[in-house]
């Protein structure tokens, strides 16, 4: 696996915008306050051309000026490390325009995005080996006094509290005790504090059985995943190198980790199947469920658990769900493509990434 350096102090931070740009309101002034508050900390910025733009369907611009953008704006040497303006829908035509030969032989680049954004993240690791950043976009940084999840993410892309574990570097990253299940950002609020009214509770499984709360669970493997509605978008497809990444890291065994947007409780259950009967999880030595946007639904008698359990359970691994990544802030962030060990007990979960 391919790991980019670290932003340094006073270093130029790119922005891309392959899926949404920020064209309209409430996005458009909190990147501004976002590219403010990175001026003020001492960084040089460095625009993509379609930061601004509108012009496409589900995302920026064309296909083609997007993935132009996404492949020059990766190889060039102005920039240190890449943030995404934004999720949207469409990135996926955005792929077969991309050079991914290019980027594959490029000096790696931290890539920081989530959601629609997993159509690049996921790739990088899968098609290009090469690590990424699973967690907030740029708007997020807006927000005048920084969560601790934005801390976080922001302290992968510096290097801040990496040491050196003999291999290579390592970090732990906790999560958090409460999350928001409605925000207040709308056009006359574009950047406000979470709105924490709910607490955490995470729940675990080996297998089709609920762990107890004191019960450590603790497992290892090669980091991988993103956002459901993307991902079994690609399984089968072209784009689709899951089997080859599997085989390469078969010793290691893969933890997947895995949130939703607009799936609903059937179509979760559905995505777990395809992935499943794709081969995709034939490695995995545990999954990691982020807070599906569809939290607390329930549809003829199937609920978030049981539309991930169906699936899951059968590989007799752990199971944590309710993680704190994903559409429901906060995220802690996943840095993707990294070898990764995991511990949760009582209601705390603890990522220690080693980039190995």
């Amino acid at each position: 696996m391919r790991y980019p350096d670290f932003l340094s102090e006073g270093g130029t931070i790119g922005f891309v915008a392959p899926s949404f740009g920020c064209a309209t309101e409430p996005y458009k002034t909190a990147f501004g306050m976002a590219l403010d508050k990175f001026t003020q900390l001492g960084y040089a910025l460095d625009l993509g051309p379609n930061c601004y733009e509108s012009k496409g369907i589900g995302i920026s611009n064309t296909p083609q000026a997007c993935a132009a953008e996404l492949t020059q704006m990766y190889e060039s040497s102005e920039s240190d490390v890449l943030i995404s303006c934004g999720g949207g829908e469409l990135m996926c035509e955005i792929l077969e325009y991309v050079d991914f030969d290019t980027i594959k032989n490029a000096k790696p680049k931290w890539y920081l995005g989530y959601s629609d954004n997993t159509n690049f993240t996921f790739l990088q690791n899968t098609i290009c080996d090469t690590a990424a950043v699973y967690g907030p976009c740029a708007g997020a940084f807006a927000m005048k006094e920084w969560h601790d999840s934005l801390k976080d993410t922001f302290d992968v892309l510096c290097g801040n509290g990496f040491k050196d574990c003999g291999r290579g570097m390592e970090k732990t990253l906790h999560g958090y005790d409460t999350w928001e299940r409605e925000s207040f950002k709308n056009e006359d609020n574009p950047a406000p504090q979470y709105n924490l009214t709910e607490k955490k509770l995470l729940r675990k499984y080996m297998g089709d059985r609920k762990v107890n709360d004191t019960e450590n669970v603790s497992f290892k493997g090669r980091l991988i995943g993103g956002c459901m509605d993307c991902l079994v978008n690609l399984t089968g497809t072209t784009f689709d190198a899951v089997g080859s990444f599997n085989r390469k890291y078969a010793k290691e065994g893969i933890v997947w980790f895995l949130e939703s947007c607009d799936l609903n409780v059937f179509a979760i259950r559905r995505a777990m199947w395809q992935m499943d009967n794709a081969g995709w999880f034939d490695n995995v030595k545990g999954f990691l469920i982020g807070r599906p946007l569809c939290f607390g639904e329930e549809m003829m008698g199937l609920n978030q658990y049981d539309a991930v359990l169906s699936v899951a359970a059968k590989y007799n691994v752990p199971v944590i769900m309710d993680c704190d990544f994903g559409h429901l802030s906060p995220s802690m962030p996943i840095i993707s493509g990294s070898f990764a060990e995991i511990n949760s007990k009582d209601n705390d979960l603890s990522i220690t990434y080693r980039l190995i």
